[in-house]
Parts: C-alpha cells; structure tokens; sequence
C-alpha cells in the first residue's frame, strides 16, 4: 500500500484504494468469503461493473495482501474463494499506523510534538 497516494478528500478505503477496490472489500468485509461470481452479483445491482472487472480488481487486492484466496474444484474447473486479510476495523487501524509513521518520516520531531499536543489531556481540540 503506498501511502504517499492518500487521497484525504476521500473517506474510508477510498482514501488508500480505487473507488472499485474499495467497494469489493466493503461487500467482501460484509460477506466475509465469496467467489468472483458471488461478488459480481452484489456489486452490479448499484453500480455498471463487469464481472472480468471484479476479477481484476480481486487479482490487484491480493497483490496487495489485502484478500486471500482458496482455490477449489467446482463445476467447469476451480474456482477462488475469496476472504480478506484484515477486518475492516484492522485494515483501519493499519492505514491511520502508516499515516502517523509517515507524518513522523515527514516532519520528525515537531510531528511527534504535534501529537502530544493535539491528543494530551490539556492539548488544544
């Protein structure tokens, strides 16, 4: 995940991932494990999206260690059965740990200063 591509207008897993990626491991998070099929169907009843797209878009996320996947024997060969790595509250927590490393990377000891101030009981809201 490359944190330097954070896009801070964005909320959520939009701020680290396409606005595709994030919606397949939003549905995949409420889902808990499907196939590309399974996540097909869910995703094309508010948004146009090929299935070859989720596939795509499955194949790229894990690349990124944020799916696994299984392959099983099924009709017509094997099919994946996907799961993500992380909980959303994981994958959250994560991103925010980057950005703070990447902040301090950034700006060193007025970063780390910041913090303290900003989040100590007496530091400014």
């Amino acid at each position: 995940m490359d944190i330097n591509k954070i896009r801070l207008e964005k909320k959520g897993a939009e701020a680290f991932l396409s606005p595709l990626e994030s919606k397949v491991l939003e549905t995949l998070w409420k889902k808990e494990s499907a196939k590309v099929r399974d996540l097909h169907l869910l995703l094309k009843k508010d948004n146009k999206v090929a299935l070859t797209s989720v596939a795509v878009i499955l194949d790229r996320l894990h690349k990124k260690n944020l799916v696994k996947r299984k392959a099983l024997p099924g009709k017509g060969g094997y099919h994946y059965i996907y799961t993500a790595t992380l909980s959303k509250k994981d994958f959250e927590y994560s991103m925010m740990d980057k950005f703070v490393e990447k902040m301090i990377d950034t700006f060193g000891s007025s970063a780390v200063a910041y913090f303290n101030d900003k989040f100590s009981k007496g530091g400014r809201k």
